[in-house]
């Protein structure tokens, strides 16, 4: 397996640190409004990646973090409110319900996606007391001050500052959103923990006095309490790369004196109609869009996989449509290529070729493109509808399209189908098409689908 490190500005060879086990750490969503398709095209990366990893055969941990807090920083409107108090304001509900409920949606689009379940979600409400011990940490190291009930990180005590996204200090100087900050000793330093003002709601306790943390801290917090001081693969969306993962990286090992993650995974934007997504912009959309459009949610898992991870990906409901359209011949193609006389063996010499392809395609930089040239390629391969339905369900371990899910393999034919398909092979060798025809609408009616082949019929039966 090998990735493009984001740190180290190459494709580089994965070797995991312990042998065989991989931990991983996702960003996971803000929630206070529902995950659009942009937010899950990173998540369906991720799960490639650990799908691939697994398919290799290694064990993975994955954490997927719930930010369920308020912040200071980057979550913020324009006039500076914080968005989680917003909803709370446009929709009537106390701020555990607003995440409670976008918690819920968040999960059931992983699951419509066939995106495997983490190992955890754990929720940044639950780890403060992890967070203010990071922030404690990094005030003994010399990394963090206290001014005014703030803690601050000092940038300029961690110098190599700026490697994960290449911004100098002088580009630094207006990247934090909130400026002109008097009591910062520098306007790039950023915060780890605010006091919190009159009326807030979601505050706690702290030695700095009743507060919240900032959005950076929570992952380092949590990461380092599920994974360790030190763990393989941190992944999220190249919109993360700055500030908050650099300020994770600068948090983690500011805390604990060395490298924490070792290797960083990005996925690059989903623009909707050449436009960045947006509600005002009319082009942001849910999972729920897709059902309702009558799309097969994992149409747009197949969508995104035509596109490598790196590179910007633009979504239209015409390539929507042309996705859905090929999920369902691969589907197609999978009840023809079943049939009773499946045996499990050695592939043949073709096969095993394919099968090679397949692998290397995705465990080099996830190319989903080309792995996805050589599930093609299956349907025209001069080797038996076998070996085809074999090769196609072993990888749909990587590609979670769920391609067999239109086939029931039985070791034999009820009785009274058995004879409908005899009776029509009969009908056929007479010529009797008309007869041949009815039997055919017959079997499908019963869930029956049946292919000619010169060495007779191929049937498979439908759910």
């Amino acid at each position: 397996m090998r990735f493009y490190d984001t740190l180290q500005r190459e494709v580089l060879d994965f070797k995991p640190i312990e042998e065989g086990h991989v931990g991983m750490y996702t960003c996971g969503p803000t929630v206070y409004r529902p995950a659009h398709i942009g937010n899950l095209r990173t998540y369906i990366t991720a799960d490639l990646l650990r799908r691939v990893l697994e398919f290799e055969g290694a064990e993975v941990k994955q954490i997927t973090n719930i930010t369920d807090v308020g912040h200071m920083t980057d979550e913020v409107a324009d006039a500076g409110e914080d968005r989680m108090m917003l909803a709370v304001e446009d929709e009537g509900l106390a701020p555990d319900e607003i995440a409670h409920k976008y918690t819920e949606a968040f999960l059931e689009g992983l699951d419509a996606l066939n995106i495997q379940r983490s190992a955890l979600y754990p929720k940044a409400t639950d780890h403060i007391h992890e967070m203010i011990e990071v922030a404690q940490k990094l005030i003994e190291r010399s990394h963090a001050y206290v001014a005014g009930g703030n803690v601050y990180y000092d940038v300029d005590s961690f110098p190599s500052y700026g490697r994960l996204s290449h911004n100098t200090i002088d580009s630094l100087q207006s990247a934090h959103r909130i400026e002109n900050d008097p009591l910062k000793r520098n306007s790039y330093d950023f915060l780890l923990w605010r006091v919190a003002g009159e009326g807030r709601v979601m505050k706690w306790q702290s030695p700095w006095g009743d507060g919240y943390p900032g959005w950076h801290i929570e992952c380092s917090a949590m990461s380092i309490r599920y994974l360790g001081e030190q763990f393989d693969i941190h992944t999220g969306g190249s919109d993360n790369v700055f500030p908050h993962h650099e300020d994770e990286i600068a948090q983690s090992e500011g805390a604990t004196g060395h490298q924490v993650v070792m290797r960083w995974l990005h996925g690059h934007h989903l623009l909707a109609e050449g436009r960045r997504m947006a509600k005002s912009a009319q082009n942001f959309y849910t999972v729920t869009d897709l059902i309702e459009r009558g799309f097969d949610p994992l149409a747009f898992r197949y969508l995104v996989m035509q596109t490598r991870y790196r590179s910007q990906m633009n979504f239209t409901w015409d390539a929507m449509q042309s996705a859905h359209r090929g999920l369902e011949n691969l589907r197609k193609h999978m009840t023809e290529w079943v049939s009773e006389s499946m045996q499990d063996g050695e592939l043949s010499a073709a096969a095993m070729d394919l099968d090679r392809r397949f692998a290397q395609s995705v465990t080099d930089d996830l190319d989903l493109p080309a792995a996805l040239v050589v599930v093609s390629e299956v349907a025209s391969a001069d080797i038996p509808t076998e070996e085809k339905f074999s090769l196609v369900e072993r990888w749909d371990r990587v590609l979670g399209l769920d391609l067999a899910r239109d086939v029931v393999a039985l070791e034999e034919l009820p009785a009274a189908i058995a004879e409908k398909i005899a009776e029509r092979e009969r009908a056929r060798e007479s010529g009797d098409w008309k007869t041949a025809d009815r039997l055919r609408d017959e079997l499908q009616r019963d869930g029956v689908e049946l292919t000619d082949t010169a060495s007779g019929p191929r049937w498979s039966l439908r759910r």
